[in-house]
């Protein structure tokens, strides 16, 4: 146990946040999402008993959102809804990220649910949880942590 590490955050997972660099993403999963292929050959991180929100909170509390990105955070978007619609599980992700100074809503997009399998192929690593809402897939996409850049 580390102090003012959140403890859902275990060894395997703060080794992924550690070894990620700028702009790799981390998918936050739903117990339906194929994870395992998906995954083949990146970290598969199981955090069975834990939802997609709390899963999010404990990751953003030391993961960096890309400030150089128009949007870091993406989620699939449920399938024949209208444009801009979001479950209330994906509101609950979305003001939490407000709350918490992480992103705003505006930096939050929506993916089509194929587009979104085809970037997860591209993610550093998949954190696998227990969350039995459909459609509680996020990405979030790594920034920079230091010094403001000397001129």
């Amino acid at each position: 146990m580390l102090k003012g590490i959140d403890p859902l955050l275990t060894p395997n997972l703060l080794k992924v946040l550690a070894e990620m660099g700028h702009g790799d993403e981390i998918v936050i999963a739903d117990a339906n999402f194929t994870a395992a292929s998906l995954g083949r050959g990146k970290p598969v991180i199981s955090l069975a008993g834990v939802g997609t929100l709390r899963a999010a909170e404990a990751v953003l509390s030391l993961l960096p959102l890309d400030a150089a990105v128009t949007q870091p955070v993406a989620y699939m978007q449920v399938c024949d809804t209208p444009e801009g619609y979001r479950s209330v599980l994906q509101r609950q992700v979305v003001e939490r990220l407000g709350e918490a100074g992480w992103a705003s809503a505006a930096q939050c997009a929506a993916m089509e649910r194929f587009a979104f399998y085809e970037r997860v192929r591209g993610a550093y690593a998949i954190v696998h949880t227990g969350e039995l809402q459909p459609y509680a897939n996020f990405l979030f996409k790594k920034g920079v942590l230091g010094e403001a850049l000397a001129r």
